[in-house]
């Protein structure tokens, strides 16, 4: 009934700004029902559980499930496509491949992959892009509920702005996007999020039709894209000249609320920034991509720090303009982005934001996002010998904040040794 996990416990608490630190520790699943029953040392857990399977990880590092706040399922493919900021990249590289997924044979194909690789990567929970396609979140939520992933995904909405094969209309998004809601929001770890892709693709007639959709559902949550490049920004100005600013247009729909996850938010004004805290918002920080197009720095510290104990943030990979599904890797440059700015993120910090302050961020933390009894038993097995230059490094380490450091630097999805996924450990070599 039992699994004892035993090695370097890590993990932030609930309320608590400093993590749990636990060398010796270990990590006691319920296999019943997939939750956390116990953590504390691992001497201590061998006699209170003297039945339980033990899984020894050595020293190796033993952390939550990471959480991916932003990132597009159809875009795995095309990772790494050169040379254009966001709108031209859009039109040259995202919609061609997202217009693949007209095909379901396709999507479903593509689904598997790219949840197999969220868990190569330690990835357990995701608020996921699907695209316009009905078919394309059908086939997530399929492969997504196989792995026992909690994924939030939906239909992308798009009626202008974008290539014909690639729009709907306010009445189709609606109805296809209550379909799926009703079929799949709820279903074992599965969620439901209406899903704008940003302000320049839907009309008025659009966002106030997602807007009472979601206000009918208000248990959902609702994603889109927000301020990531100077020149979206120039355009939505345009295209919304009677709204104050960038937010304001999705707030006079009815999509600024708690539960809204807004990508990027790199141009955000100090008005929009109070308007987001005030609705208890969220923002997706997603670094690799706004460096590869060029997008911008996100202040974290400055939005936090405005924004208060009301305005959630984590950490997203925005894979395909991100440049990878590891949360090591989006850490890592945030971090880099924070000492540009001048504001260094502490490890503490990076870790919070890749795991609880993530699932904080989509109103999941009751489930997942730390290691504490009763939660849902997501965790990540970290080894700091995955590559030899990693390897050389760890040894030097002489504090777990220092280790940890040199992983997210350092490390990448190799470093990923064992993933449980509702406490069933799963190949993550698949």
């Amino acid at each position: 009934m039992y699994t004892l996990h035993t090695g370097h416990v890590v993990t932030p608490l609930t309320g608590v700004d400093d993590l749990l630190d636990l060398p010796g520790g270990g990590v006691v699943v319920d296999r019943s029902d997939g939750t956390v029953e116990a953590v504390g040392k691992a001497s201590d857990l061998r006699k209170a559980y003297p039945d339980a399977t033990v899984a020894d990880h050595g020293d190796r590092l033993i952390v939550p499930g990471f959480v991916d706040c932003h990132v597009h399922y159809p875009q795995l493919g095309m990772i790494a496509s050169p040379g254009e900021e966001l709108l031209d990249w859009l039109d040259r590289y995202t919609f061609p491949a997202e217009a693949r997924f007209a095909d379901e044979a396709w999507a479903q194909t593509r689904a598997r992959l790219f949840t197999d690789q969220l868990i190569a990567h330690g990835v357990t929970t995701a608020c996921v892009f699907s695209t316009v396609h009905k078919g394309s979140a059908d086939a997530l939520f399929r492969a997504a509920h196989d792995r026992n992933l909690r994924i939030i995904t939906g239909k992308t909405c798009m009626d202008r702005n974008a290539p014909d094969e690639l729009l709907d209309t306010p009445d189709s998004a609606v109805a296809d996007s209550l379909d799926l809601l009703e079929r799949w929001h709820g279903v074992g770890r599965l969620e439901y999020a209406v899903s704008p892709r940003f302000a320049p693709t839907s009309s008025d007639a659009q966002l106030r039709a997602l807007g009472e959709l979601a206000a009918a559902h208000p248990d959902v949550v609702i994603q889109t894209h927000l301020a990531e490049n100077l020149g979206e920004c120039r355009w939505v100005a345009e295209l919304f000249p009677d709204a104050a600013d960038y937010t304001d247009v999705y707030d006079a729909a009815g999509l600024v609320r708690r539960r809204a996850v807004f990508g990027h938010a790199v141009h955000l004004s100090d008005r929009e920034t109070g308007r987001l805290a005030e609705a208890h918002a969220s923002l997706a920080h997603c670094p690799t991509s706004n460096s590869f197009l060029g997008s911008g720095l996100f202040p974290l510290h400055d939005t936090a720090f405005a924004g208060g104990d009301d305005l959630r943030i984590g950490l997203g990979s925005d894979v395909g303009a991100g440049t990878s599904l590891s949360p090591l890797t989006t850490a890592g440059e945030a971090y880099k982005v924070s000492r540009l700015l001048g504001s260094p993120l502490s490890v503490a910090e990076l870790l919070r934001l890749s795991t609880l302050g993530g699932a904080e961020a989509l109103g999941v933390a009751d489930s997942v996002g730390s290691l504490e009894v009763g939660k849902d038993a997501d965790l990540v097995v970290l080894d700091p010998a995955s590559s030899p230059v990693l390897e050389q490094r760890a040894e030097q380490c002489t504090t777990t904040a220092e280790l940890l450091f040199a992983l997210m630097i350092l490390g990448d999805d190799r470093a990923v040794s064992a993933v449980a996924v509702a406490g069933d450990t799963v190949d993550r070599a698949a």
